[in-house]
Order: C-alpha cells, then structure tokens, then sequence
C-alpha cells in the first residue's frame, strides 16, 4: 500500500501553522450566516462549518479523529464558542443533509461511480509513461478535481492505481519480450551468467557506473561500446515503451543484483535487463562524447596557457623593438638639430637598425610579436591537437551526429575535414559553400575572427591550413554538443533535445488556454502591446516613488544602484533573546534531530525502493533516519554497524544502494525548506516590534511564542519540560 503522506491527496497535517489555519480555517461571515439558517444549536453550527471548512480544504469529508485537535480548536475559536461545545450534527440523517448543503455550496458532485471511472480512465493513461504509485494517484487526483467530482477514499485510489500499473506494465513486458525472439531473450539471460576472472557477470558491469570519462580510456570505452551494442537493437525492442518508462524500469534493475533478479517472472527479468542495456548503450555514448569535450577543453587550456607565456617571454623583444625605435625617430626628428643633414641622419637611423641586429632580425621580432598580439590563442591550439588527431576522428567515427537547428555548418565542417583527413598536404580546399549561399567562404562562417585569420591565408585564396581546420572544427563541435546545437543519436545527456518538444499544431491548440491561466494575451501584437505597457508602468512607478525612495541613487549617466545598508549592531534586546531561547530550548542530539524532523514533516516518505513501491522495511523512518545521518557524516555502513545498536552493515548498505539516490535526497530536503518556511518562528525572527529596546519584554515574548507554537503545532513546540 502507497503511503498517504507521499501523494497530494489532501489531507489535515498534523504540522499545521499559523498561517494556515488563517488561510484555510477561519470561516468569513457569509459562511457563518450560511451555515446559522441550517442548523438550531451551537454544536450543530460548529459541525457544519468544521464539515465546511474541512470540505474546502480536502474536497471530501474527514472520518472520524481524521481532523486534528488544532483545527477544531481553531474553528471553536472563531465561532466564539465555549471549550466545552463539541461538533455534533445530531441525527444521520441532518448529517447527511448537511453534506448535501456543503457539495451544493461547493459545486461539487457526490457520484462514486463516475469518481472511480474517471479515475481509473486518468491512471491507465498515466501509467504508460509514469510508474511510481503515488504519481498515478495524483494525476487522478487532478482528474477528478477538473470534474468537480468528490473524491474516493485514499484505499480505493490506490488499489485502483496499483492494479492498474501492474496491467499495464505487464503489458509493456510481455510486448518488448516478444519482439526480443529466441535469439534476443537467449542473449539477455546470458547477461545474468558469471564470467570472466573477476567472478563478475555482463549484468554486474551494465549497472556498474563508468569509470571516469577520461582519454586514456578511450579505446577501453569504445570497446565497451561496441560490446553492448553487438547484444541487441535496444532501440527496437523497447519501440513505443516511453522514456520515463524505461528510466525506472532501468532504475528498479540496477537495484537488484543477480540473486535477487532471478525471483523475478522471466518475462519482466528481460525487460527489465533489456532497459538495464539500453540504458547503458546510451551511458557509453554519452561518456564518449564527454571524453572529447574534455580533452578538446583541456587542449584549449593548454594553448591559452601558452599564449601567456609566450607574451611573457615576448617583453622583452617589444622593449627592445621600442629602444631601437626610439633611436631611428631621434635621429630622424627634424627638429632635434635645425639644419642637420638628411642623408647624415638617414644613415645614422639605418646604423642604429643595423645595431640591434639588422633589417631582418627586426622585422622577425615584429612579425613574432604582430602574430600573438591580441587574444588569438587558436593559431596554437593545433599544436596540441596533434597527438590527439587520430583518435579525435575515430572518436567522431564511432558516433553519429546531428544538427538539433537547421544551422549544420559544424557537421559540413568535419565531414570535409574527415574526407582530406587522410591526406599530407599543409593546405586543402574551403569547405563547400551551403547551399544557397553566395559567400565562397560561408563553408568557415560559423568560426570567429581569430579563427578565421588562422585557417586562411592570403596567398593562398580558397583554402585553409588544414591542422589549424581540423583543430577548429573540433572546437566548435565540442561547443555545440556542450550546448545542444549538436546530439548523439542513441546517446542520453546528448541527445536530440528538440526530438521531446511538442509539435508546433499540437502547442497552437493549448496556448489560448495556457495564456489565459497565466494572464497574458495569445496574440503576438497583444504579447508585445502587453510587455510595453508593463514596462512602463514599472517605470513610472520607479520615479513616482523616487523622491520617497533612500536607497536607490540613479547618476547623471541614467545607471541605477541600491545604496549598502550597514548594520546597526546586535542590540542588548537581541543578546537576551538569545539567552532567553537558550535556556528554554532542549539539548538534542543530531541523530534525534534527524528523527524527529522526519516524524512530524515525514521526508523520508521521498525515499523507497526504484520500483516506487512503499518500502517493505519493519522501521522505514528509522531505518531512513540512520541512512541520512550517518551518510550525512561521511560514515560508511560497516563502520555505522560497529557503533549503532540493532543495525547491521546490510541494512544500512541496502537502503543507501536501492532506496536512497541523488533525486530522491534533492525531493527531501525540499520538503525541510518549505516546512522551515512556512513556521511562524521565521516570519517573527529579527522583528523590531516583538522585543522591547531595553529587554523587559523578553521573558515574557519568549513565554507567549512557545506557549502559541504549542498550540498551533499540537505540541511539537512544547514546554520547556517536555522538550520542543
């Protein structure tokens, strides 16, 4: 059974601020004049304005004890009731007449029938690209919410999304395991089979992370690729099966090892390793095209490097070009002697020249400084491309490529660069111009200037220096992998990002209805006359409260700044506060901390098992618990064993391996920060009106806080005797 607490199906948190209480509690006058002309006593008014409230807040009506003390005390509160009046409807059958009244207030229909129908229709649907139960059971929430359709009890939505998702998976099974044929299913079984020294099967280093995608590994990678991709067309097998779809039931089989794997039915094993594969078929791409992003950055690094020393080193040189420089203008300076000769000074110029080494050797030192003058790097960059060249273009071999624009002038690049990479030449043709285009030169127009002036030269009209070509075609494919522009087909962080956008007739049909939700208008000249006048407004604004404003400095030159504020210092009031907290404030150990935490917010509902099923552990919050603070310390399992009672290395290790990952930690620790969030204690920290300037107001605000934290958090925040 799917645990409630990991759905959105809506219920009364024990965890309940102030704020909430306000927002979704606190009955308005209608509704206390509405629910007055229904009933004839005060506990028949608190229960239908509680049935109300709660209604509002869950979209059904809560069983018995299922709402929290807070609330009904609360909704006391507001009716201004005494606190010995209990909500009774009376009879059952007011009480049913009152549930009637709420659905019409409300404009919602009671018809479990259709409830479950439409349920049963949105999970089916779901269930072909998401797996996770309470996912299914939140798009059926979703569903019955747009039908304004009271919802079913939390039981029957996930039995329903559990059948459900076992058809439909074994749907999905039975389909990819017919179009693996004999051969296939023979060749994924064979995974499960140990071989080689190591003891080790092919199952066992599918679901192995790769070693890091470093150059040295190319050929060990590469070899691996070819490997996998000899098992199967993954591709064909797993036709139709949607991405997400296979990303869990990859994720599921990562988590088994072989034992545990063999329980399974052989129909979902197969799958399941046959997602396990092609997940690892698009992992090895993926780590190729890494490796040359890499290298293709560090060679970069290199030549920059490089630049910089050689300016370094060239200081020298342009000192001594200016000292000699320096000498030719003095003696050709007209007026640094009236009347001297010219061809007396001519020649003096022509001596101090031949001092310093003559024509030659200062034209070579200016042609050498000329060259590296500037931030123009790419005409070194070839020098470390050199030894990589080989397996750069065997590398580019191995994968294929395409163009995620209609921009494929870096593919042109490399195919020209790839049918002359056999040759010996210093110079080969430009690339083809594209098609369409006039310029000779476009086949190069996606390069910079730099780059440019490197792979050209003018004595040499129409062709480019074919090792600077070649190092600057890796560079800029590099690039457009980095940022999408370029995809590896088959590949996972590579791939085609345009392949998952919605057709464009198909996002025409929703942007009305998507523009009307976020209140902007769906035409273009309405979009623009829209931003327009938000600008601008935004701008008179700004000026109206300019003269008022002591924090914003706009200068002569129009450019707006935010003046720093310094801080006044922590007031004698502040350092009380402190003392006063301290005192009352529990000493807790971290390990208890952790627990506590996960109880009253329950994050460790975040984690479980790939399969998204609820975890069958006898303790899942202690259990998680111990995981999380022990990880958090940087303490292994075994090492956690030997100092934690009633634990052993398995547990621990299991549960961080198959239950615990990086997405899961990430959906945790938001719920953390929304629940610090929403405390009340945050919003009245550092609040200058709460504590008095000279501190007399301390004891008594720091009793009042805890005093009303105890009741808006039903005794999470208790006495100080008890502990907070």
């Amino acid at each position: 059974m799917t645990s409630i607490e990991r759905t959105a199906y809506p219920q009364l948190k024990r965890l309940t601020s102030a704020r909430t209480l306000h927002v979704f509690s606190t009955p308005t006058a209608e509704e206390k004049a509405w629910a007055a002309e229904r009933t004839s006593g005060p506990a028949s008014l608190f229960a239908l304005v509680l049935a109300l409230k709660c209604y509002q807040k869950m979209t059904h009506f809560p069983g018995p004890g299922e709402v929290p003390e807070v609330v009904v005390d609360h909704v006391r509160r507001c009716l201004e009731l005494g606190p010995g009046v209990e909500p009774d409807h009376g009879a059952g059958r007011t009480a049913a007449w009152h549930r009637r009244q709420v659905r019409v207030r409300q404009g919602a229909v009671y018809d479990q029938r259709r409830a479950r129908a439409v349920a049963a229709a949105a999970i089916e649907e779901a269930a072909r690209v998401k797996n996770n139960p309470p996912g299914l059971i939140n798009i059926a929430l979703e569903r019955l919410v747009e039908h304004s359709l009271e919802l079913p009890g939390f039981t029957t939505l996930d039995e329903m999304a559990a059948r459900i998702r076992a058809e439909v998976n074994a749907q999905i099974f039975t389909a990819v395991s017919a179009r693996l044929g004999e051969e296939g299913r023979a060749r994924l079984q064979a995974l499960l089979a140990v071989a080689g020294t190591d003891g080790k099967s092919m199952f066992h280093r599918l679901k192995k992370p790769a070693q890091r995608a470093t150059w040295s590994r190319f050929k060990a990678q590469a070899d691996y690729m070819a490997e996998i991709d000899r098992i199967g067309d993954t591709w064909a097998w797993l036709e139709g099966v949607a991405p997400t779809k296979i990303a869990d039931f990859d994720g599921e089989a990562a988590a088994q090892d072989v034992d545990t794997l063999s329980r399974y039915g052989e129909t979902k094993r197969l799958a399941l390793v046959a997602c396990l594969l092609h997940t690892a078929r698009m992992r090895a791409r993926d780590d190729l095209a890494e490796m040359l992003c890499k290298r293709v950055a560090a060679n970069l690094k290199r030549a920059k490097a490089e630049l910089e020393d050689i300016r370094v080193r060239q200081r020298e040189v342009s000192e001594r070009l200016i000292g000699t420089y320096r000498g030719v203008l003095e003696h050709l300076d007209p007026h640094a002697a009236e009347g001297a000769d010219a061809e007396l000074a001519a020649r003096r110029a022509v001596e101090a020249v031949e001092d310093a080494g003559g024509f030659a050797a200062q034209f070579a030192d200016i042609e050498a400084v000329t060259a590296y003058h500037g931030d123009n790097y790419e005409v070194l960059v070839h020098r470390y491309f050199r030894k990589d060249r080989a397996v750069m273009f065997d590398l580019v071999g191995r994968l294929e490529l395409k163009a995620t624009s209609s921009d494929a002038s870096v593919l042109a690049a490399l195919a020209h660069a790839r049918a002359h990479a056999g040759m010996r030449r210093d110079f080969i043709p430009l690339p083809p111009s594209l098609e369409g285009d006039a310029d000779t030169a476009s086949g190069i127009a996606f390069s910079s200037g730099n780059w440019r002036r490197a792979v050209t030269d003018r004595a040499r009209p129409g062709m480019v220096a074919r090792r600077h070509f070649e190092a600057m075609v890796f560079c800029y494919l590099a690039e457009e992998l980095r940022t999408g522009d370029i995809a590896v087909l088959g590949s996972g962080e590579y791939a085609d990002w345009s392949a998952h956008l919605l057709p464009w007739a198909e996002c025409e049909e929703l942007l009305a209805g998507f523009c009307a939700e976020v209140g902007l208008p769906a035409s273009a000249a309405g979009f623009v006359d829209h931003l327009k006048h938000t600008h601008l407004d935004a701008c008179a604004a700004l000026e109206a409260g300019y003269d008022d404003n002591a924090d914003l400095v706009i200068d002569e030159a129009g450019v707006p700044a935010l003046k720093k504020r310094r801080a006044a210092g922590a007031p004698q009031a502040a350092e009380k506060l402190a003392e006063a907290i301290a005192r009352r404030m529990p000493e807790r150990s971290l390990m208890g901390i952790v627990a506590r935490t996960a109880h009253w917010l329950g994050w460790h509902h975040e984690f479980g098992p790939a399969s998204g099923a609820d975890p069958k552990l006898k303790d899942p919050l202690g259990r998680y618990s111990l995981a999380v603070f022990t990880g958090g310390i940087n303490m292994g399992p075994y090492e956690a064993a030997k100092h934690i009672a009633g634990i052993t290395a398995w547990e621990l290790s299991m549960v961080r391996n198959r239950h615990i990952d990086t997405a899961k930690l990430n959906a945790a620790i938001a719920v953390v920060v929304n629940a610090f969030a929403e405390l009340d204690v945050v919003k009245a920290w550092g609040d200058g009106t709460a504590v008095a300037a000279d501190g007399t107001q301390v004891e008594t605000y720091i009793d009042n806080l805890l005093a009303e934290t105890s009741i808006r958090y039903g005794g999470w925040a208790a006495t100080p005797s008890t502990g907070g």
